[in-house]
């Protein structure tokens, strides 16, 4: 369901005690987790999924567009649903964002799910890099060549221009640049680092750019009880490419709570 945007817009899923809010990547919005929806446990788990200023239903709302405000925002829907504790699940820079969370009120995250998991340092980019990424927000031949890598260049172009399509329309341009200079520049590197919330880092096998071994530099060496978990036949987008298994390696960690 989705509410109306008295504090914060959300889409809730499930009803159950154990309560995670969901953070999704810098090209989707919370209505592109497509099937992997399905197969959540609704008794055991609600799950409340936002879009963030200048996406999908809140892409009137204005605003900065960096992760400080997505953080802020992540705590007023808390506040909204009367939440007091609850996890949190990113993709991606969602990941990120999900950790600007955890500096600002780390006595209220209980677990932290990073799926394809930007780590809390700024992101190394060389130049080509550089310039790919920033050309993106306006660029859409730019984002294919973003799909196709972390996706291992096993997608067609069919559902690469689903994806394309769909992040051109749901985002506006300006808050897709700069929630990417935020999450590119921002270093929350010595915040977070001995923080010991439970941490899973799940990555698939076929992304070139979030690696497990770019996990085990990064995260592992500043979460003392961080995992990592890798999902076999996919890239970054494993709710598009195994929804069954994300929603497994998701709902097994975070049932402890």
């Amino acid at each position: 369901m989705t509410r109306t945007e008295q504090s914060v817009t959300h889409r809730l899923v499930g009803a159950g005690p154990r309560h995670v809010i969901v953070l999704h990547d810098w090209f989707d919005t919370c209505a592109a987790w497509g099937a992997a929806l399905e197969y959540l446990d609704g008794d055991a788990f609600t799950y409340a999924l936002l879009d963030y200023r200048g996406y999908g239903e809140r892409k009137d709302v204005p605003g900065r567009y960096d992760l400080a405000e997505i953080a802020d925002d992540v705590l007023a829907l808390a506040d909204q649903l009367g939440w007091d504790r609850f996890a949190l699940v990113g993709h991606s820079m969602g990941a990120k964002a999900s950790q600007q969370v955890l500096v600002r009120a780390p006595g209220r995250v209980t677990r932290l799910l990073g799926l394809a998991p930007v780590p809390a340092g700024p992101y190394p980019m060389d130049e080509p890099t550089r310039a790919l990424f920033y050309g993106a927000s306006e660029d859409p031949e730019k984002r294919r060549a973003i799909l196709d890598l972390v996706t291992g260049h096993r997608t067609g172009r069919v559902w690469q221009q689903r994806m394309i399509s769909h992040s051109m329309a749901a985002s506006r341009q300006e808050a897709h640049a700069r929630y990417l200079a935020s999450w590119h520049t921002l270093d929350l590197s010595e915040a977070v680092r001995g923080n010991t919330v439970p941490v899973r880092l799940v990555v698939g096998e076929h992304d070139l750019a979030l690696t497990a071994d770019v996990m085990r530099a990064t995260w592992q060496a500043w979460y003392p009880n961080a995992e990592v978990v890798t999902i076999p036949g996919a890239g970054h987008y494993p709710m598009h490419e195994t929804p069954v298994t994300l929603a497994s390696v998701m709902e097994e960690f975070l049932w402890t709570f």
